[in-house]
Order: C-alpha cells, then structure tokens, then sequence
C-alpha cells in the first residue's frame, strides 16, 4: 500500500483517518500473465494501482487483428474510465502482459470514496488529466514516423518495459509487422 499512497499522495493531501479509510476499501489481487483486468463488451468495476507488473490495453480492429494501444506499468492507476464511469460495455481489453499484483477498488467503494473524503474527487481528477496528457504525449509523436524513429521513440517513453514483455505487442503497438521490428532492432544494434 505505500506505493499506492505515494502516488496518490503526489496529487493531494490526505490525512490518516483518510489513508485508514481508504485502505479498508482496498483489495490487493494477482493477475497472471495473459489474463484480463477487464474485457472488451464487460462494464469495467474496479479501478486499479499496478503494484508490480505491466498491463496493456488493446483492441481488435474490423479485420480481427489485434491492436495494443498503450502499456500501463508500476506504480500507475488502471481504469476503463468511459466504461467505469458512464456504465457501458468497453470497447478494449486490459490484459496482463507479466504477472502483476494490483490494489483494486471496486466500482461502488470507489464511488463511497468520491463522496466520503474532501478532496478525493480534486486528487483522482489531477491523476486522470496527468494520464490523458501522457497517453496524448505517447501517441501523437508515433503517427508521423517512420517506423525506426516510432521504436527509438517507444524505447525512450517505456524505457523499463521493453525487454519484460513480448515483441509481438511492441510491433502491434508500432503499427508494424514483427519481423520489420526485428530487422530495425538488428539494424539499431549494429
């Protein structure tokens, strides 16, 4: 729990009758490499904190091939917002890509937190602006490379991630088949 506190508490103050409470709604989980933290067509009820661990989200496009659009690593929350917050179905998947241990919330004690601890709302909202500007951030310099600045580019925004999880999702992540990944790792290393 303390690196789930230290990252809220980047966001905002909490006192310890606050941090106790929290704590009583939280739920620490293991999910082993390749299952799902939530599901494409599911309703997302749990927002969680990777403790250890990369996640990513992923979608399958309208020819059936699987598309990663970001990985979510230690130390971040983890959440189908549209999904968690509106009550719809998700249009993507959030799959373990290692092993990861995670806190979880669960929908209705998250929403209890919203409304029980002044502040909450103020910090979760500072996290989630901080998220989307990162995602904006990741994604945006990607759509007019070519494919070698794309992989140095991914090298320098996941610079932890990328020999802990498989080619294949790094190559879908680029927009590039697996074998034009490899020869542009060959050709880096030389």
């Amino acid at each position: 729990m303390k690196e789930f506190f230290d990252f809220i508490l980047r966001f905002g103050n909490l006192n310890q009758q606050q941090i106790d409470f929290i704590t009583s709604k939280a739920t620490e989980i293991t999910i082993l490499k390749d299952e799902y933290f939530s599901e494409a067509g599911k309703i997302a009820r749990q927002v969680g904190f990777i403790q250890e661990g990369i996640l990513r989200v992923c979608y399958y496009d309208n020819k059936g091939e699987e598309i990663t659009k970001y990985f979510i690593e230690e130390n971040n929350l983890v959440v189908d917002l549209e999904s968690f917050d509106n009550e719809l179905p998700s249009v993507a998947y959030v799959q373990a890509v290692t092993d990861c241990k995670l806190i979880i919330f669960q929908r209705k004690d998250w929403l209890e937190l919203l409304q029980t601890i002044v502040g909450w709302d103020a910090i979760t909202h500072k996290i989630i602006s901080r998220a989307l500007m990162q995602k904006v951030e990741r994604r945006s310099p990607l759509v007019s490379e070519d494919a070698t600045t794309r992989y140095l580019k991914f090298l320098e925004i996941y610079p932890t991630v990328v020999n802990r999880i498989p080619l294949s999702y790094i190559a879908s992540y680029l927009g590039i088949t697996q074998s034009s990944l490899s020869r542009i790792r060959k050709s880096i290393s030389l």
